[in-house]
């Protein structure tokens, strides 16, 4: 490190050792040194205020890794360690020198206050030394127009506001305002607060302030992890997937990201660089789903929203692939060219011209995950006939297209096949409306629902199966392998005991293996061949070795998984075994998700334990 006053310290490279901080409606990602090196503002899908993580050298310009990043800084220190409070996302950082050290508590507010959730686009930092005489420097450096631009930075009395085109960002702080906006090094002799939130001023003093809603935001994420109902074994594994997947909701409206970054390459040089801070209505399904399963069904309450508005939207229950935040259905796809990327490994990307594609399976996802609400008595708000009647919609679009080309569940951007997943997938949403209408009653709709359904299982069975290969295939009448054919046996139209089933599994140990890890398939694509192994399609595998019988492996399996997280027990998208690195944007909820349902099938019951 630096022993020059002032001087940043030398470059760290780029790594997915990173931690998130969140409320549900904002959320920062902030990496080992304790630096915001990702911070969307004012909500998760908005122009990033805080970008190093994708700014590369292009945005550095000989000043590393502190553009568009809000660092502190000490003299002669590195970062020590690195933890979550226990059952709450509230991240603790230590940064330790020789002779000094100190702790940074990074946390958002959320609580509920005057019959409300109390979540502010805000992040506080609590900056506290704990041995020695620390000497930082805090270099504040947000950025404006996916990094292009400065933010305009104007100091107040006892805060900073920082313009951000036609929005304003506002850090309060009991610092010495002048030796923050110069980044002069100073002696750290008590604890410090930053309040980093909406251009609004504080009525008492940062230190009361920050402590309160510390003390408040433990309080109710100790009693929303306390409420889940998590399997006996990896206990804190599920519970800090748990966390994760809710801070990826966007409470305001009910919808859900994908991941709270955008464009971490799969691996290396391929372009796969995609913006995931949209809601696709089968990730979406998959996180609702994990949460229901550990009874925290208000993910799902919210998402019913989010799609009443959606359908209600749409004419003829047409669904694209994903929406925005806010319901925007058009996500325009552009390269932000003031970015160089994760390592520099560009184009970053802003939008997701997905949103255009057709992916049939999207009425499926859609209705299995409001499926639920109709069952579960514990939920405050319950489907009803007019919710009914709103998917029936769907159902009508899934019946019309199930056996219709698709860019299918890896949204393939140049050839449309018809896809086995998104055919079952539209045989699930035909079966589900089934079921949901004996639950309500309806016997003309039930009996309706399920004559379709029962042609479409048919067929798709007989055209996706491949005799010459003994395998279910990823296209009808095709001969490829991938990995959503080991989700036949979880939606139903096999059993997981299916000789045809357990054959499909052998031919997809074979062609999509590596190690102990999983490709999402194995053949060339737009870009090429995939590199790195699709984290969700592992533990996909996992849980499908349980359900034939393979326990024992299944669970060594899923303890070398568990080891590919980072520090903090997070996973991005995907895993590059040769490197042993993750790849791919992060968090992932796909992945955190598949560590909730592999927990839970595997782990041995709370009657065996005792």
């Amino acid at each position: 490190m630096s022993s020059s006053a002032g001087a940043p310290s030398p470059r760290i490279p780029a790594t997915l050792n990173l931690g998130v901080v969140g409320n549900c409606n904002l959320a920062a990602v902030i990496d080992q040194a304790a630096r915001i090196v990702w911070m969307c503002f004012p909500r998760l899908d908005g122009d990033p205020a805080f970008c190093s993580l994708v700014g590369g050298e292009r945005l550095a310009q000989g000043t590393p890794d502190w553009n568009g990043a809000f660092g502190l800084d000490l003299e002669g220190g590195a970062p020590a360690s690195q933890s979550y409070i226990p059952n709450t996302p509230v991240l603790v950082t230590e940064i330790a020198g020789e002779a000094a050290a100190f702790r940074v508590t990074d946390f958002c507010p959320r609580f509920v206050e005057y019959g409300r959730m109390f979540r502010p686009a805000m992040v506080i930092r609590i900056v506290e030394p704990i041995r020695g005489q620390p000497r930082i420097t805090a270099r504040i450096r947000p950025r404006q127009g996916y990094g292009g631009k400065a933010a305009e930075a104007m100091r107040g009395s006892h805060h900073i506001r920082y313009g951000l085109g036609d929005r304003a960002m506002r850090v309060t702080t009991d610092a010495a305002v002048d030796l923050v906006t110069g980044e002069t090094p100073f002696l750290l002799t008590r604890p410090l607060v930053f309040i980093l939130g909406p251009d609004e001023p504080l009525d008492r003093p940062p230190a009361d302030v920050a402590r309160e809603l510390l003390e408040r935001t433990l309080a109710y994420w100790r009693e929303w992890s306390r409420s889940l109902s998590i399997p006996f074994e990896w206990q804190d594994v599920v519970i800090r997937a748990a966390i994760t997947l809710k801070l990826c909701s966007y409470e305001e409206t009910g919808g859900i990201v994908a991941a709270l970054t955008t464009s971490i390459p799969e691996y290396g040089q391929g372009a796969r660089n995609w913006d995931y801070r949209f809601c696709w209505l089968r990730d979406a399904f998959f996180t609702v789903q994990a949460l229901n399963r550990l009874g925290a069904t208000k993910t799902l309450e919210d998402f019913m929203g989010y799609i009443g508005n959606i359908v209600a939207g749409s004419a003829d229950g047409y669904l694209q692939p994903l929406y925005g935040l806010g319901l925007e259905a058009e996500i325009a796809e552009r390269e932000e060219p003031a970015l160089g990327g994760y390592r520099n490994l560009g184009p970053v990307r802003a939008g997701n011209a997905a949103y255009l594609q057709v992916q049939n399976d999207a009425y499926g996802s859609v209705i299995l995950a409001m499926a639920q609400s109709f069952f579960d008595e514990r939920m405050l708000v319950r489907g009803s006939q007019a919710t009914f009647r709103q998917l029936e919609m769907l159902g009508r679009q899934a019946l019309a297209r199930w056996n219709q080309p698709d860019a299918g569940v890896w949204e393939f951007r140049t050839r449309a096949e018809v896809h086995t997943h998104s055919a079952v997938m539209c045989w699930a949403a035909c079966d589900r409306l089934a079921r949901i209408a004996r639950r309500l009653g309806l016997v003309r709709e039930a009996g309706a629902w399920a004559a379709s359904a029962a042609p479409m299982r048919e067929e798709i069975l007989r055209r996706a199966w491949d005799p010459r290969q003994e395998s279910f295939v990823s296209t009808f009448d095709g001969e490829g392998i991938d990995a959503s054919l080991m989700m036949l046996a979880d939606v139903d139209i096999v059993d997981a005991r299916d000789p045809r089933f357990i054959a499909t599994m052998r031919r997809v140990e074979q062609t999509l293996r590596v190690g102990s890890h999983v490709k999402r398939y194995a053949t060339a694509d737009d870009f090429g061949e995939p590199e790195s192994a699709f984290t969700i399609c592992t533990l996909w595998y996992i849980e499908s070795l349980a359900r034939i019988g393979r326990a024992d492996e299944a669970r060594d399996l899923f303890e070398e998984t568990l080891g590919a997280r980072n520090h903090l027990g997070l996973l991005s998208e995907g895993y590059h075994v040769g490197t042993r690195e993750l790849w791919g944007n992060f968090p992932q909820t796909y992945s955190m998700v598949g560590l909730i349902r592999c927990a839970s099938r595997l782990s041995a019951s709370w009657e065996q334990a005792f």
